[in-house]
């Protein structure tokens, strides 16, 4: 089986099929991440280069994990150092790397739309690492192998996405991957934080954290990112906190069997508790480790597309 497209741009046209054969996939590839030996040829000869115009760690590494465990030839682009602080376009800056026969272009940009203008001016399949307030297809999809992981299956659970719905790329991803799954998708939050019309997604409000942890079987609990000034849209962090930070008292109290999950990095003592942050609920080290078996996933069936 194959892939219905040659890029990963999002999930919100993804077919659903296409989304449990990246996760069927990812759990052969999980499997080898245990073995003693952690590499496979699958890759040998394909080109990637990882075209990062933002700052990232655990998504970059990642996937130069995932290229160097199917033994792809990885490239690492750094704005920093590029030919864009001397002047060139982004239009030729990508041009003349792909003029050196690459094959799979992983893309991270502050710019929402950027994944799409590439497939427009490059011949290589693009993979969206995160563009802007837009998606961040592969998160979600390491969301949802966790998920499953855990639960034995999406369709019919009751997942809720809690904190900073309106600057997170990683919360549309979910919100249209979970609904394609099955699951009922609600989102809690703030007024401020939380986009116009997002029940129009298909999605239920909450607006009080009690009774999203009482009424869902998972949390996805996002930070609340400041740097894109979302601390605007609030008094303070701590007053956040106060009446949307997850706590282990409330977990205890409203439901003691839901499953936390969390993309990084967390603010500590504002999104979660450090006692829920490494605590019994939580599943955030297993979405860091399954996040290197799905984009695996990803490349390998990008990059072994019938030509």
């Amino acid at each position: 089986m194959s892939l219905s497209t040659k890029h990963l741009l999002g999930l919100q046209n993804l077919p659903r099929e296409d989304i449990e054969l990246i996760l069927d996939t990812a759990t052969t590839f999980r499997e080898i991440l245990d073995r003693p030996i952690k590499k496979v040829p699958t890759l040998t000869g394909t080109t990637v280069v990882n075209l990062f115009f933002e700052n990232s760690t655990r998504t970059r590494i990642s996937f130069e994990l995932a290229q160097k465990r199917l033994s792809a030839d990885t490239v690492n682009f750094s704005t920093a150092s590029s030919s864009t602080k001397k002047g060139e376009t982004f239009k030729d800056t990508v041009r003349n790397i792909e003029a050196m026969k690459i094959d799979i272009i992983v893309v991270r940009h502050q710019s929402a739309g950027v994944p799409t203008f590439l497939t427009r001016i490059s011949n290589a399949s693009i993979i969206n690492a995160g563009d802007g307030f837009h998606e961040h297809p592969t998160q979600a999809l390491l969301d949802f192998y966790s998920m499953k992981e855990k639960l034995g299956n999406i369709e019919g659970k009751k997942v809720c996405i809690v904190g900073d719905i309106a600057h997170s790329r990683v919360a549309l991803s979910n919100i249209y991957g979970l609904l394609s799954l099955g699951a009922k998708v609600s989102v809690c939050g703030p007024p401020t934080m939380l986009p116009r019309s997002i029940e129009n997604l298909g999605v239920k409000v909450y607006y009080d954290i009690n009774s999203a942890i009482k009424e869902n079987d998972i949390l996805n609990v996002l930070r609340i990112q400041l740097e894109r000034d979302a601390g605007n849209a609030i008094p303070s962090l701590r007053e956040y906190h106060k009446y949307f930070g997850i706590t282990k008292e409330r977990l205890d109290k409203y439901n003691k069997d839901i499953l936390i999950l969390h993309p990084g990095p967390i603010n500590r003592g504002v999104e979660l508790t450090s006692e829920v942050a490494d605590g019994e609920y939580q599943i955030i080290l297993d979405q860091v480790t399954n996040g290197v078996a799905v984009r695996m996933a990803v490349l390998y069936l990008l990059g072994t597309l019938p030509s």
